[in-house]
């Protein structure tokens, strides 16, 4: 698929490919994921926005200037909005949505922003313990170059059974996500697991002026539920909706209108 790329500040190359005509929206995809990946829902949203879905650093045809920081990912999507033309509009899917969250609160020039099933923790102690400890875990596995044991301790914290991690072992899917999975290092400093226990970031919401919208998918986890609430809550005139009959991955042929109906174009 031909890309275009767009240069942030730190020098790093960013790949992205654009859908569509009208308003600017950019969609922010989540952990082990890519562009590719978001283009069906880019497409989907390119009949209602000019849509871009990118490649976050670290993923596909993007470069990545080391040391990571979360703030250089904003600067990206900073880049993107600068040379596409703003305001622009925000989707961020899982912990893009934090992402998006980071960058909405920076005060980067965004219309319309909305946090899709963001996956942050319950403010209880245990799981607060249980987020510090993946995020500890996740660094260790990949300073030792273990990209197989960090990938599986993400798909076992999102439920996926070891039957069905076996059996992706050997793949060419598998070997995708070998490749993505040093960027899990980065969704999980996106979502503060180890400075904030990965609940809410309740300082990073104080700075955001803009209303928002946060989506959970009805047959999400229970804990999304609960925390996607909270979040918009949080939010200057934030709105909730439910999703009902979908989980955390909707298709792009219901989502994407149901953005449209939500986010001004």
């Amino acid at each position: 698929m031909t890309y275009e790329t767009v240069t942030s500040a730190d020098g790093t190359s960013i790949a992205y490919e654009t859908f569509g005509a009208g308003a600017l929206l950019i969609t922010v995809c989540g952990a082990t994921c890519d562009r590719a990946l978001m283009r069906p829902t880019a497409q989907a949203l390119g009949e209602h926005f000019r849509t871009v879905t990118y490649d976050r650093r670290g993923r596909g045809d993007s470069g990545d200037t080391l040391p990571y920081s979360v703030d250089r990912e904003v600067e990206d999507i900073a880049a993107l909005i600068d040379q596409l033309g703003g305001p622009a509009h925000l989707y961020g899917h899982s912990s893009g949505a934090g992402l998006v969250l980071h960058a909405v609160a920076a005060g980067l020039p965004v219309g319309d922003f909305v946090l899709h099933d963001p996956p942050y923790s319950p403010d209880d102690r245990s799981s607060r313990d249980e987020a510090r400890q993946y995020g500890l875990t996740i660094r260790s596995l990949l300073s030792q170059g273990r990209r197989a044991d960090a990938l599986e301790t993400f798909c076992r914290l999102t439920g996926m059974p070891d039957d069905v991690i076996d059996g992706m072992r050997g793949t060419h899917r598998w070997a995708e996500l070998l490749a993505l999975a040093p960027t899990l290092a980065y969704d999980s400093a996106v979502m503060g697991d180890i400075d904030n226990g990965g609940a809410v970031p309740e300082d990073v919401a104080a700075r955001i002026t803009r209303t928002g919208l946060v989506l959970v998918g009805g047959e999400s986890p229970p804990f999304m539920a609960e925390v996607s609430r909270r979040l918009a809550q949080r939010l200057p005139g934030g709105r909730h909706i439910v999703i009902e009959g979908h989980g955390h991955v909707v298709p792009p042929d219901v989502l994407a209108p149901l953005i449209a109906m939500n986010v001004r174009n």
